[in-house]
């Protein structure tokens, strides 16, 4: 589809009055990679960046299999319950044999995909790293131009790279199952230290008192970690999404923590998101552009199937492809 100024417009103002279609198909068009596309969704988040939003944005990560989803859910239907509005952005992550996403998340959050002030988009990784899609950022634009004023982000789950997605919101949630807590076992450092909120997830049952003395493991190994700068000390909360324990608290927590940092705090640490937005995608661009020229992709495929076969080490190839892409500078210019 081509998209005119008037398509954009009137979009825009769908999106504005509360229409979940519209901003579906406005998310379509922002991940879309058409030449065109891009243009139109340059416009529409535009329009979008100019709609102050009183918002708060809330990353949700954690190992596979603690219960995201099913916390998630239990989480925003207290919320819309509460009166509030609520978009979830679900990120699953991509096959890197197939490219393939399951994109389940709706299915799973079927209650809360059924009230009227909750919105649910899930959005493949693809092959964007840190836990998040590759326009998750200008999505989030979207959503709160659309009035959503708590953004929720589920990650693919704790890797490497989680941090990005730390740097495209105001709170980070870490789920831990109970015993997960011992010494910090199987959890990355660095996860930890970017939390703001440590929730053990399935307190229920037998589970319950270990998730009591999970609880106090965490709280015992926040002291050790550097204190945060904005003031905020992370707390630590027994939660179970299937008999709905904790899960007030965890709103509780999120209000205690925009109090302390305050909105001076909240809007500065967004300045400092946006900066880092134009590196990110200056970097993505940068590679576009490049690889859009056919000497170079083919001289890079070349020098690719001379390493596969030893004639050529990576840093030779490096080197060689960098001195291709200075002289293609140099012939433009």
């Amino acid at each position: 589809m081509v998209y005119s100024n008037t398509h954009i417009e009137d979009l825009f103002t769908r999106i504005r009055s509360g229409d979940r279609f519209a901003l579906g198909k406005a998310i379509t068009l922002i991940e879309s990679k058409r030449k065109d596309h891009r243009e139109a969704a340059m416009q529409l988040l535009s329009l979008a960046n100019q709609v102050r939003a009183d918002s708060i944005r809330i990353a949700v990560t954690g190992a596979p299999g603690v219960g995201k989803s099913t916390f998630i859910e239990r989480f925003g239907l207290s919320l819309t319950q509460m009166g509030k509005r609520v978009a979830i952005l679900a990120i699953d992550p991509s096959s890197q044999m197939s490219k393939g996403s399951i994109l389940g998340d709706k299915t799973r959050m079927e209650k809360l995909g059924n009230e009227p002030n909750a919105f649910i988009r899930p959005s493949a990784a693809g092959t964007s790293l840190g836990g998040v899609a590759q326009r998750t950022r200008e999505t989030i634009s979207l959503c709160e131009a659309a009035g959503y004023g708590i953004v929720i982000i589920e990650t693919v789950g704790v890797g490497q790279s989680e941090h990005k997605v730390s740097r495209m919101v105001d709170f980070f949630m870490l789920l831990i199952q109970p015993g997960g807590g011992d010494a910090l076992q199987g959890i990355k450092r660095g996860i930890v230290e970017m939390a703001d909120l440590v929730v053990v997830n399935k307190a229920d049952g037998d589970r319950e008192k270990m998730a009591e003395q999970t609880c106090r493991h965490f709280s015992s190994a926040l002291h050790f970690l550097q204190p945060k700068e904005n003031g905020w000390i992370p707390e630590v909360i027994p939660a179970s999404a299937k008999d709905g324990k904790g899960i007030t608290a965890c709103w509780e927590s999120i209000e205690k923590f925009r109090n302390t940092i305050g909105p001076g705090g909240i809007e500065q640490k967004r300045i400092n998101q946006k900066i880092e937005w134009i590196d990110d995608d200056l970097v993505e661009w940068i590679q576009e552009y490049f690889m859009e020229n056919p000497e170079i992709a083919r001289s890079l495929r070349d020098l690719k199937g001379q390493v596969r076969v030893g004639t050529l080490t990576p840093g030779e190839a490096i080197i060689k492809i960098q001195g291709h892409i200075k002289g293609y500078i140099h012939a433009r210019d």
